[in-house]
């Protein structure tokens, strides 16, 4: 059933983002606005249209090719816009899928939340450490409205079993060291030319909050490059494996942060680094303190198993995208596959949220949560110091 077919049949003039969870067993498909359609927007729309639950009702993104790609890709024909404020406004937008740079996370989901609309959001949920609070404040202002992060692993059913099954029966003893990795990242390596600015983009709305610079091709083409707009691969990629650990060990925020690597060899314009360690240190609660290794490099570093790897005085877990795979000190190893597609599971979690009103997989809590290790591991990569959160939880320092 379509969602207009619904609309008609129901007798409703409008199906609004609130109205929407109250429909009991309502099966239209949720109309949304997909708002940045870079690479990362597209496949995660993708996703969405894949479940068979959603419609694309419009595109709204600053360079109209852009827009043109994601209809290509898509295969649909959603109504092009540019600014969000329009996407907001239209007439079949219940939900938003927020897919933009990071540094326009919070305008977006603000801007959402004020005009009603459920939100999908991105990972990393916020671009700098102090936004974490501003979005809570609105979630908490706008209680109705569903929130779901960018972390599809909470949406995975061998991530809950491993956490079930192995974590919450302690099945790995006293946990010291959780190893995170992630390499190869072609999109990154690109050789990114100089170009006079398009005719189709806008580039003071792309800047948004961002300091003011003149238009240069690659800060937009390539905007993980740099800090205004992104925070590289201790955004992009630890987000992910922090938020699994986390997860699995019961904890929310590290305890300090150390950080080091560089521009190893893409000395092409960028200035956030294309490889990096970062340990973080961790309270443990009654396991006691563990460690979290992270690195990760853009380069064609071989790396078929990204994922975090735990040991445990009793055993350790490997648990990937794919699989995981336990192996106590004494006894056979135990591997679980995964099941189905991820993106959609995730995208399948949200839509289930807005319908029945309960709390997404991976709610705004959690994607605040999930970046508190990366705003302290960027805070030590950049001042080249051990950093913490100060007693307050409100402020990074140094740990002197």
């Amino acid at each position: 059933m379509k969602r207009r077919d619904f609309l008609i049949g129901s007798g409703a003039t409008a199906l609004t983002a609130a109205s929407y969870s109250r429909v009991v067993g309502a099966n239209a498909r949720l109309g949304m606005a997909l708002v940045g359609s870079g690479r990362r927007g597209r496949e995660v729309m993708k996703a969405f249209l894949t479940t068979g639950r959603a419609e694309l009702s419009c595109i709204a993104d600053v360079y109209d090719v852009q827009r043109g790609r994601a209809k290509d890709f898509l295969g649909v024909k959603p109504d092009e816009l540019v600014a969000i404020e329009e996407a907001l406004s239209h007439k079949d937008v219940d939900a938003v899928l927020i897919g933009s740079p990071d540094h326009l996370h919070l305008n977006h989901t603000l801007a959402a939340l004020k005009a009603g609309k459920h939100i999908y959001l991105e990972k990393p949920t916020s671009h700098h450490f102090e936004e974490g609070a501003k979005f809570l404040a609105a979630a908490k202002q706008f209680k109705n409205v569903v929130i779901q992060t960018g972390t599809q692993q909470r949406s995975g059913a061998h991530y809950a079993r491993a956490k079930e099954e192995i974590f919450d029966k302690g099945k790995l003893g006293k946990v010291v060291f959780a190893r995170a990795i992630w390499h190869d990242f072609p999109w990154q390596r690109r050789k990114i030319e100089p170009q006079p600015k398009p005719a189709g983009l806008d580039w003071e709305r792309f800047l948004g909050p961002a300091p003011k610079v003149a238009y240069d091709w690659i800060r937009y083409d390539s905007w993980r490059y740099f800090p205004d707009y992104g925070g590289g691969l201790l955004a992009d990629i630890l987000t992910h494996w922090a938020d699994v650990a986390q997860w699995m060990m019961n904890e929310s925020r590290p305890l300090n942060a150390t950080a080091t690597g560089g521009i190893y060899q893409m000395k092409d314009g960028r200035v956030n680094p294309d490889t990096v360690n970062a340990v973080l240190q961790y309270a443990g609660g009654a396991n006691g303190n563990w460690n979290l290794t992270f690195e990760s490099s853009v380069l064609s570093i071989r790396n078929e198993r990204p994922g975090v790897f735990f040991q445990g005085t009793e055993g350790s877990l490997e648990i990937t995208r794919g699989e995981y795979v336990f192996t106590p000190v004494k006894g056979e190893a135990q591997i679980v596959k995964a099941e189905g597609n991820l993106e959609v599971a995730h995208a399948t979690n949200f839509i289930e949220a807005v319908k029945t009103g309960k709390r997404p997989s991976a709610d705004i809590q959690t994607g605040i949560e999930a970046c508190n290790p990366v705003h302290l591991a960027k805070a030590a990569y950049w001042k080249k110091r051990r950093m913490k959160f100060d007693a307050t939880g409100t402020k990074i320092i140094e740990d002197i």
